[in-house]
């Protein structure tokens, strides 16, 4: 049985959806899970696919984070080995050129949680449980929860998540600021759908300099960020679709963007 699945979704079969497929352990992570996300996160990068969504196969979990019985007992080198691979997991979602977006139900906790910060944009429902409980097991958040949290929430309210390890509803993470669409279990997939056909109907070059263009100003100073968003402008000067869109203004239709 895959731990991990993907299928193509969407009007055009444009969209992702990988699920994770771990229910009997609230999808939490093994080694094996994490080579699995890990390779179908790459192969999903380097195709024709325009947005991403990641989801689970049950509505009790999301992730429950990385399989603490398989870390038991583990050495101190063995624990860092296995976590270079979490690391790369982590990065590669982040990486990806499609914006990928998290659809959230039940628990994601812990490194669950933090696949779901290395998303571009969150939907859950009323029914999910966020948390960064590390500090209750003796370790801090490894995959990103202290560095992206508070770009998402603010430093303030970050600091007590992370500090305190508390347990957080989908209505606090609602009023947080955390989720761009909040519902519930039977209707939070359609929301993410909604929002990645969206996505997907723009012009995909656009789109990844967008996505792009987002991350690596986020927090730098302002004149440098105005030399780095224009470098990102100008790599949609020189393609098809830029052509294809005015093309298709003019002649009032639909444009037909093929990511060239």
């Amino acid at each position: 049985m895959a731990l991990v699945e993907w299928k193509r979704v969407g009007k055009e079969s444009t969209i992702a959806e990988i699920t994770l497929n771990r229910p009997e352990a609230r999808n939490a992570f093994t080694t094996e899970m994490a080579e699995q996300i890990l390779g179908i996160c790459r192969e999903i990068d380097a195709s024709d696919i325009r947005t991403v969504l990641i989801t689970s196969s049950t509505e009790k979990a999301f992730c429950s984070g990385a399989d603490l019985k398989e870390r038991n007992n583990m050495t101190e080198e063995e624990w860092k080995n296995q976590h270079l691979l979490f690391q790369k997991m982590f990065n590669q979602i982040q990486d990806m050129k499609q914006p990928v977006i998290a659809v959230v139900d039940g628990f994601a906790l812990a490194g669950g949680f933090e696949i779901v910060l290395n998303c571009d944009m969150i939907v859950a429902a009323d029914t999910a449980k966020f948390g960064l409980p590390e500090v209750t097991r003796g370790i801090m958040p490894g995959g990103g929860g202290t560095r992206l949290l508070s770009k998402w929430i603010g430093v303030h309210r970050a600091k007590e998540w992370v500090t305190t390890g508390k347990i957080v509803t989908g209505e606090e993470a609602e009023k947080a600021g955390l989720l761009n669409a909040y519902g519930t279990s039977s209707d939070i997939r359609e929301k993410a759908l909604e929002i990645a056909e969206k996505i997907a109907k723009n012009a995909p070059l656009a789109v990844q300099n967008c996505k792009s263009s987002v991350n690596e100003l986020f927090g730098m100073p302002n004149d440098d960020a105005k030399k780095v968003e224009i470098s990102y402008y100008n790599r949609c000067i020189n393609t098809e679709d830029r052509l294809e869109g005015v093309r298709a203004f003019v002649e009032k239709r639909d444009p037909q963007f093929i990511g060239k």
